[in-house]
């Protein structure tokens, strides 16, 4: 995906750098496959706000993306390549030999005409989705299932790749894009190549008014608050946070802290993304 850098006609676009969208073959949607989508401002069924600088936005339409690949043998043809504002990837518009229409998601090198299909016996081909067990070992995965049947859950953002390493009687061994080696059941579906959109992580917002079209509200630093409102807030003139260890507005630890509390899937875990 090509980048476009705007002409500094004015502050807000000077040094913006946004995608040129050449790749979308299609602007609108395929109707029967999308459904309206609520906005909840970060709020909860009471409407508490439990997830802060959430809000506003433009409105967005979801599309229903097939993340399982269950048409097992049925082959495809890539009709479209289209825009989804609900990720950063792009998706592609898939039409079966039975004549069903499915979204994928799209990935490196696609092209409308393009033959697709999910199943053991499909080729190793990007865009194709296999189990873990047919995959060859040192392949580029994406989408990848965590339990058999249950549709892709992870490695599935723009330019994501990871890479299988081996395979055991039931497990196989992934490396995740964070550097994490983990066991996943070999029984789980993947689809092979890389996510495409990789030159995402490039873009620039330029102004706070993107933010804004995205959803993202206003942001405060606890050191310019008061000290009723920040354990960082309060002092003469600028100061930062000292000796104090970082807190969060509500006084619990951050900027280090560990917060995982999935433990019971550390034994899936081989190596940490951490580790050297």
């Amino acid at each position: 995906m090509p980048l476009k850098r705007l002409n500094p006609t004015s502050p807000g676009q000077r040094g913006a750098l946004r995608p040129d969208f050449a790749e979308l073959t299609k602007r609108t949607p395929h109707k029967p496959l999308t459904h309206g989508k609520r906005q909840h401002g970060g709020r909860n069924a009471r409407g508490k706000i439990t997830v802060r600088h959430q809000g506003g936005g433009a409105k967005q339409l979801w599309r229903n993306i097939d993340f399982k690949r269950d048409k097992i043998g049925v082959p495809g043809r890539v009709e479209t390549i289209e825009y989804d504002p609900n990720r950063s990837s792009r998706i592609v518009l898939v039409l079966y030999a039975d004549g069903e229409r499915r979204y994928h998601l799209a990935h490196v090198g696609v092209k409308p005409g393009d033959q697709l299909m999910a199943g053991p016996q499909a080729e190793i081909r990007p865009g194709n989705a296999l189990p873990l067990r047919t995959i060859p070992t040192g392949t580029v995965i994406h989408n990848i299932e965590l339990r058999p049947g249950m549709g892709g859950q992870i490695v599935r953002s723009a330019g994501g790749g990871a890479q299988l390493l081996a395979k055991e009687e039931r497990f196989s061994m992934v490396r995740l894009p964070s550097g994490e080696v983990r066991r996943v059941l070999s029984a789980c579906m993947a689809t092979i190549g890389q996510v495409g959109n990789a030159d995402h992580k490039n873009t620039t917002l330029a102004k706070a008014g993107r933010s804004r079209h995205l959803g993202r509200r206003p942001s405060v630093r606890g050191s310019a608050m008061s000290p009723r409102d920040h354990p960082h807030g309060g002092g003469e003139g600028r100061t930062g946070i000292g000796m104090k260890h970082p807190k969060t507005p509500w006084g619990k630890p951050a900027l280090g802290p560990k917060t995982r509390r999935r433990h019971h899937t550390d034994v899936f875990r081989v190596r940490d993304r951490r580790s050297k």
